[in-house]
């Protein structure tokens, strides 16, 4: 089980929390703050990004950021207040591979219990083979599935939506994944 920092102080009057079952009813043990009542509700978090593709071949970037600095990655990362997953993982592409693409369908929605997070990553169509990376990215690059440097992929979520849109790609549909990621 993922286990975060613990919270030490209330975020609405800082005075320090106590880990306890809420009298709301609630079965969980939450940081509640002894003084104005808040309980403080620890989420996961969500990463969103894209499946960017030109024809057969599938747009990754290299790290230019830890964790995994140097190691190829589709375009994603977290999801900011006020956007949809959609908006979000448009934005990352933008931000990381500097794109110009036609946003797509959910492909893949996976949850990665042991660090406290969902990754979920959209189809997107490029447009163009003209790439502006930002300072996240040293390089972003166009790959033949036979190309692609598997041993140098990022992230084990990375990795598996890669194999999920070939697989699919070869069976001449695509459809939408769930995985547990462990």
């Amino acid at each position: 089980m993922f286990e975060r920092p613990r919270i030490k102080h209330c975020k609405a009057c800082g005075t320090a929390v106590v880990y306890r079952v809420p009298d709301d009813g609630d079965t969980r043990e939450r940081a509640v703050c002894p003084a104005c009542g808040t309980i403080h509700y620890e989420n996961p978090l969500n990463v969103v990004g894209t499946v960017p593709v030109l024809g057969t071949r599938v747009l990754l970037c290299k790290r230019n950021i830890e964790p995994r600095w140097g190691k190829w990655t589709l375009p994603a990362g977290f999801m900011e207040l006020g956007e949809t997953t959609a908006d979000g993982a448009a934005r990352e592409t933008v931000e990381e591979a500097g794109a110009q693409f036609k946003m797509g369908e959910l492909f893949a929605l996976m949850n990665v219990m042991r660090v406290g997070q969902v990754h979920l990553f959209y189809l997107a169509e490029l447009q163009s083979d003209r790439f502006d990376p930002g300072h996240e990215t040293i390089e972003a690059r166009l790959f033949e599935e036979d190309e692609i440097p598997w041993d140098e992929i990022a992230f084990r979520t990375v990795r598996e939506a890669l194999r999920c849109f070939f697989e699919d790609r070869r069976a001449g549909r695509f459809q939408f994944h769930t995985l547990d990621i462990q």
